[in-house]
């Protein structure tokens, strides 16, 4: 007599992930959701990307799961290939999401809806090769995976994933032009918190490549014999689970630590000097610079360009247009080329001959060595050790000679 069944397998241990990372996707939705009356847009952008989130590891455990994809197949036949729509929806979540976190004017628009493109293919697609199908015929498309391998299919999955790598890029290139724009408003870039939002674009992009690349493998394998790669795809694919587990921890928490302090900058820039439209006002320019050197006001570390308008009675647009403008350079490099002229004073002057560099680079107004080093071999073409060597070898040489 066979001995009864005790219990079933439901989820192997790589499913077990995919499920902890939809429920922790679906409650941090449901409790940003509940704020999100609150909360910025950026915060309803995020709360969007992690539902969507929550239902990618859904489909991959009704295609691919131990004994649940059988449940999925017995039981959710019309809603098999729904949860996919995450495919189509989160790339443009998370480009909206750190766009709409880094630019104060951003505003939704009509153009915003060609986001929705994708999706709208996949939901013809499906609605044409799969759900007009009889029910029956349904069941035999899924229980026999003939469609999920069919040129069709992959075709269409190859295209979602390609969707997904070129938001990547798009958000990569976002945080460039943001970081870019702050060099307008910001004299000293180090305080601004940005490389947590790098680490986590280049996270979620390595995960999209290496699905583009998993599905490039099907589309191969329709046409020929890939089965001697096929571990190692599997491998790369469940590498994917862990990664992308972590990745939403990783966003979640920044997201509590960082969003609300945030700095954000407009997104049209002030142009740039142009053969046919300038700037050029001498008095202005000569009073902003006599004032600048007159009270110093670049040896304030956080000095912003709205700070220093204000310390100098003009307009913040009108300071970034002379400054972008006149003297050809942003903020950043504006400010910084005053203290490197004081840097470089400091290093000459008997005064501070005991000073160490550290403590130069701190009074004058930076706030990271490297910075000031790469700002300093720039303008004077050596390091500020070579520079005070140079100047001390000078003045040796003058005091032998008198």
């Amino acid at each position: 007599m066979e001995a009864p069944k005790l219990y079933t397998v439901l989820f192997n241990f790589h499913d077990v992930i995919l499920l902890m990372t939809a429920m922790q996707c679906l409650f941090c939705f449901l409790l940003l959701s509940a704020t999100a009356y609150r909360k910025s847009m950026s915060i309803i952008f995020l709360a969007l990307f992690l539902f969507a989130h929550a239902l990618i590891p859904i489909n991959e455990m009704m295609m691919w799961g131990a004994e649940f994809k059988d449940i999925a197949r017995e039981r959710l036949t019309n809603f098999y290939f729904i949860p996919a729509i995450a495919y189509y929806l989160d790339g443009a979540l998370l480009f909206l999401c750190f766009k709409s976190l880094a630019f104060k004017d951003f505003s939704l628009t009509r153009f915003d809806l060609l986001h929705l493109v994708p999706l709208t293919i996949y939901i013809i697609f499906i609605w044409t090769t799969f759900y007009s199908q009889p029910q029956e015929l349904r069941l035999e498309m899924i229980n026999s995976e003939t469609f999920v391998y069919s040129a069709n299919f992959v075709s269409m999955e190859f295209f979602s994933k390609w969707v997904r790598v070129l938001y990547g890029i798009g958000c990569f290139v976002l945080i460039s032009r943001y970081s870019s724009l702050l060099q307008n408003t910001n004299s000293n870039m180090e305080k601004v918190h940005i490389s947590w939002l790098r680490a986590l674009v280049i996270g979620f992009l390595m995960v999209m490549v290496s699905e583009t690349l998993l599905i490039g493998a099907k589309i191969a394998n329709v046409f020929t014999d890939f089965s001697f790669a096929q571990a190692q795809l599997s491998n790369i694919g469940l590498t994917g689970y862990y990664i992308t587990f972590a990745l939403v921890n990783l966003l979640v928490f920044t997201a509590v630590r960082y969003f609300g302090a945030f700095e954000q900058v407009t997104e049209i820039a002030v142009d740039k000097k142009s053969s046919d439209e300038e700037f050029l006002q001498p008095e202005m320019a000569a009073r902003v610079d006599g004032e600048i050197r007159k009270h110093k006001i670049y040896m304030e570390p956080d000095i912003t360009l709205d700070s220093l308008a204000e310390a100098l009675d003009i307009m913040p647009r009108d300071l970034s247009t002379l400054i972008n403008r006149h003297f050809g350079i942003n903020y950043y490099e504006f400010i910084n080329r005053y203290r490197i002229e004081e840097a470089r004073h400091m290093l000459t002057s008997s005064d501070y001959k005991n000073t160490t560099i550290t403590d130069i680079y701190l009074r004058v107004g930076f706030n990271s060595k490297s910075v000031f080093y790469t700002f300093f071999k720039k303008i004077e073409g050596v390091t500020p050790t070579q520079f005070r060597q140079s100047a001390n070898l000078a003045s040796e040489s003058d005091d032998t000679r008198e």
